[in-house]
């Protein structure tokens, strides 16, 4: 059954009214290479979206577009380097859930303040959570571990303390009224080894880094609605859980002060990638979808995703390593 543009819209949790082609083509144009700053390590989600977010750019501005991954501290190194870099445009940063969220909210110490001190450009993906287990495991549905976790002890992994997997896992926790054991981890690999190995039960960790492993079974997206590319798995809505909705998102920031005509232009060559079909079909599998954002709707997005994190890890207490 062919899939609208509006259900791929709705899929990602963050369509807006206002489109990419609402402003007149801005006319600042880059006369030298643009650093893009990726807050991680090369090879994972993050990184991949900001070689292809760049990858688009470079042809829709005719101008270099150079990634440089600057990992460490949750995202915070390299968000903080742009954050203080010159408000020109020569700096952006790809900024995420991780590094302009929940980090801030379950850290004591962040250099930046993730709303005053950036420019928003644009949302790149929002990128759904899967909550797995292992492929043979007893635990078939939600509805199975639920029933479970309300029965005997149930271990879930993290990526760490303080971590999205962590948190997302905390509201699980509350949106079911179970008590799910966490076990951190550092990264989901070995997590992953000890579901296969039945050291644990589960793990909630973004659909590019489980989605595509035969060895487990996703028992629900986060999602509002199914994701495109794994229709037969339900979303955390159709079982009531609400309060566990949760996207990945990952999008563009300057350092606060940019021009608007520069985080115009910025923003205008954003989208023009992103609409690309062949990028279109890479973010499908990534689990995302093109979206209409335009700057103003990925600012408020920021603002309430920073607030909504907060509170999380104040009521569930939780505080980073």
């Amino acid at each position: 059954m062919p899939i609208s543009r509006r259900a791929v819209l709705a899929a990602t949790g963050f369509a807006a009214a206002s489109a990419h082609g609402a402003r007149a083509q801005p006319a600042w144009k880059p006369n030298r290479p643009i650093r893009l700053i990726v807050p991680f390590t090369p090879g994972g989600t993050t990184d991949l979206l900001g070689r292809l977010a760049a990858r688009g750019m470079e042809v829709a501005m005719g101008a270099s577009v150079v990634v440089e991954n600057r990992g460490g501290a949750g995202g915070a190194i390299g968000s903080d380097l742009v954050a203080k870099s010159p408000p020109d445009g020569y700096a952006i940063v790809l900024s995420n859930i991780a590094s302009q969220a929940i980090g801030p909210a379950v850290w004591k110490q962040v250099p930046y303040d993730p709303v005053r001190d950036f420019t928003p450009i644009g949302l790149i993906a929002a990128v759904p959570s899967a909550i797995v287990v292992a492929a043979d495991s007893p635990i078939r549905t939600m509805t199975d571990l639920i029933t479970r976790a309300k029965a005997g002890t149930v271990r879930f992994g993290s990526t760490g303390i303080g971590t999205s997997s962590h948190v997302k896992l905390e509201l699980l926790n509350r949106a079911a009224g179970v008590q799910i054991l966490h076990v951190p981890y550092r990264g989901s690999a070995p997590a992953v080894a000890d579901i296969l190995g039945g050291q644990i039960e589960g793990l909630i960790a973004a659909v590019p880094d489980v989605g595509r492993n035969e060895r487990l079974r996703m028992l629900a997206v986060t999602t509002p609605e199914r994701a495109v590319r794994w229709p037969d798995v339900p979303s955390v809505r159709e079982f009531g859980l609400e309060t566990l909705v949760a996207t990945n998102w990952f999008g563009l920031s300057g350092p606060a002060g940019v021009p608007e005509p520069v985080a115009d232009a910025l923003h205008h060559a954003l989208a023009k990638g992103l609409a690309e079909p062949g990028t279109v079909e890479r973010l499908l599998d990534f689990g995302a979808g093109p979206n209409s954002m335009s700057r103003e709707d990925y600012a408020g997005l920021i603002a309430s995703e920073v607030t909504r994190w907060k509170n999380i890890a104040r009521e569930a207490n939780i505080q980073g390593e």
